[in-house]
């Protein structure tokens, strides 16, 4: 059943967009459920972004533009935890010394590097799509990578202990929840080809080791972790339909 209160929840945690005042935030942490619902919102304003820009600029031009609305839209909030993450597992031994690293507000050279290398790839893919496809894989990508963080908080523990600014993280969906998330997820799925679906097998893979590797190495995730996940999901959607579209 649609909650508008933890959709206007998730819409001003995880967007810059406006939302009512007044609202609960008791309720934030169940509020990730709209998840998915948030990345229809960013796949539409960057897909319609994209259209418009590709009628005045190269296809390459118009990427660039998409993802930067995009990333204007969430406060590179995802990207951030990838690049934290990035920062954290690459240069950190030990569960402190990660978490530590990943508090940190200042960019390390594996945070640089990694964002610089994930926007590349995502440049590079998008732009090898048919222009006519490009809005709707945007869609299906925002939406479905943002069920992925779900999955890892449903299956394992929040690693932190004290307080901190992703505490909104600090929730296990149930089986209901999950369920009601993946069929938002899904739904842009009906503007692409069928094959496209295939193109899930590696997201749900690739974001289940990746919690695995949480687990391991800092015994669950953070609020970080779920952003990573979410950049990492959103990017392996998209060399798998890059695939699919060569090789079927």
């Amino acid at each position: 059943m649609f909650h508008p209160k933890l959709f206007f929840l998730a819409l001003g945690f995880y967007t810059r967009l406006p939302c009512p005042k007044n609202l609960d935030y008791q309720q934030l942490p169940r509020s990730a459920v709209y998840l998915p619902a948030i990345g229809w919102l960013v796949g539409m304003v960057s897909g319609a972004a994209f259209y418009l820009a590709a009628g005045l600029w190269p296809p390459t031009a118009a990427i660039i533009i998409a993802l930067a609305i995009g990333i204007w839209m969430t406060g590179a909030f995802h990207e951030d935890g990838f690049a934290d993450v990035c920062d954290g597992f690459g240069g950190g031994y030990g569960k402190q010394r990660i978490l530590e690293i990943m508090k940190d507000s200042a960019i390390g050279v594996y945070g640089a590097l990694g964002l610089m290398l994930l926007l590349l790839l995502k440049v590079s893919l998008l732009g090898s799509l048919q222009t006519r496809m490009v809005p709707w894989v945007l869609l299906a990508g925002h939406s479905f990578s943002r069920l992925m963080p779900l999955l890892l908080m449903r299956r394992y523990p929040y690693a932190r202990t004290e307080n901190s600014k992703s505490g909104g993280a600090m929730f296990r969906p149930q089986i209901a929840d999950l369920l009601f998330a993946a069929g938002i997820a899904l739904l842009p799925f009906i503007f692409l080809p069928g094959k496209c679906l295939f193109a899930l097998v590696p997201v749900v893979f690739a974001s289940l080791w990746l919690g695995r590797y949480f687990d391991r190495h800092i015994g669950g995730y953070t609020g970080d972790c779920l952003g990573a996940c979410q950049q990492v999901a959103e990017t392996v959607f998209y060399l798998s339909v890059c695939a699919l579209w060569t090789s079927i």
